[in-house]
């Protein structure tokens, strides 16, 4: 299920997840940037089987929120799921994009956006990651302009959102 809202991000009703793709109800997200201590991106190449986007790179962690109050909760839980780790997350902002990914889905939704730190084992979930990398934001920017495609069109906005930032492990 996905918490849909309205422009304001104020949760309206919820919906099956994958309606809300067909339909292209605006609905709520959440998406993790993990960094090392180098500064380093954690990128997570996407389980081929998912029903949208399998197989292209992303940032470390995304999902939908399961209760409107605790959004960095759902993001902790959905961090672990994934990637097999927990570490602190911080709030850095969020955005809203619109964007067909494929097969008749679209993906409307108000993103809040997490970072955090970490360096450690990562035991990724194979249902739900086919695979994992540390990359620079030299190369990272480097190789999206080369080959966009292979990376998730809500990574392209957010990746370009946290270098406005300035995003760091040290922020």
């Amino acid at each position: 299920m996905v918490l849909v809202v309205d422009e304001q991000d104020h949760v309206l009703t919820t919906a099956e997840k994958w309606q809300a793709h067909a339909d292209g109800s605006l609905h709520r997200a959440f998406s993790v940037q993990i960094f090392n201590q180098q500064g380093d991106f954690l990128l997570q190449q996407r389980a081929f089987e998912k029903y949208h986007s399998g197989g292209l790179w992303s940032n470390s962690c995304c999902g939908h929120p399961l209760q409107p109050a605790d959004t960095i909760g759902d993001a902790t839980r959905r961090l672990e799921e994934e990637l097999g780790f927990q570490t602190t997350l911080q709030p850095v902002f969020t955005f809203q994009y619109r964007a067909d990914v494929g097969d008749g889905l679209i993906e409307n939704e108000i993103d809040h956006v997490f970072t955090g730190v970490y360096d450690g084992p990562i035991p990724f979930n194979p249902q739900e990651v086919s695979a994992i990398r540390w990359v620079s934001a030299t190369d990272l920017a480097e190789e999206m302009a080369q080959h966009p495609s292979n990376f998730t069109v809500w990574f392209r906005i957010l990746f370009e959102q946290l270098m406005n930032y300035q995003i760091s492990p040290a922020n």
